[in-house]
């Protein structure tokens, strides 16, 4: 089971990719069963036949309650299936709060927000750093960050990236009174300045 933290770095579509892989996986049944029906593999006389079996009408003309009461479940069903993936989907993302202290009428909370600009402030005074941005996100208990930095004209990666780990990372766990951070960063290298033609 992957730790709330880590699941935190990288916002999960699991749901989402295991209900359209079934979706896939039904459409491709559905299209392989028609093509061994109408390739006549089964019989000619059953290939020759309408889509619409007149004998499965027959049978669902026989019997309307229950076709009526199956496709309404079925109906219903689907779109409770939907609505819930789409809540599910646009739900909002956590960003913990840090509680300093927790003593009743006077506990001292830092929120996200704040936190999130202090680490991008820190990672900015980084040399080769142009602009950075973080959000922490996750569980209060086990808070995850992502870090985008953007590079200026010139940066080396390499030596940046060992001065955030060594030092803006480290100041940020020690700052949350966590031992590990799990830590997503994204660099992107500036672009030139334009110069202007006169």
């Amino acid at each position: 089971m992957t730790p709330p933290s880590v699941a935190a770095l990288a916002r999960s579509y699991r749901t989402e990719r295991v209900v359209i892989t079934l979706v896939g996986v039904l459409a491709l049944a559905l299209g392989v069963l028609a093509l061994v029906v109408g390739a006549g593999w089964v019989g000619s006389f059953r290939a020759l036949r309408p889509v619409l079996d007149p004998i499965a009408m027959q049978t669902l003309g026989d019997w309307p309650n229950l076709a009526r009461g199956v496709a309404i479940a079925a109906g219903v069903l689907l779109a409770v299936l939907g609505v819930l993936l789409v809540l599910r989907t646009l739900r909002p993302e956590r960003h913990p709060d840090l509680a300093l202290d927790e003593s009743v009428g006077s506990g001292l909370v830092v929120t996200a927000g704040a936190i999130a600009e202090a680490i991008s402030a820190d990672a900015e005074q980084v040399s080769g750093v142009d602009r950075a941005r973080a959000t922490v996100v996750g569980d209060p208990e086990t808070p995850a960050l992502r870090l985008s930095v953007w590079l200026a004209e010139g940066a080396r990666v390499k030596d940046v990236w060992r001065e955030l780990d060594a030092s803006v990372l480290t100041r940020a766990r020690e700052s949350l009174g966590v031992e590990s951070l799990p830590t997503a960063v994204r660099v992107e290298m500036g672009a030139a300045e334009r110069q202007r033609v006169r």
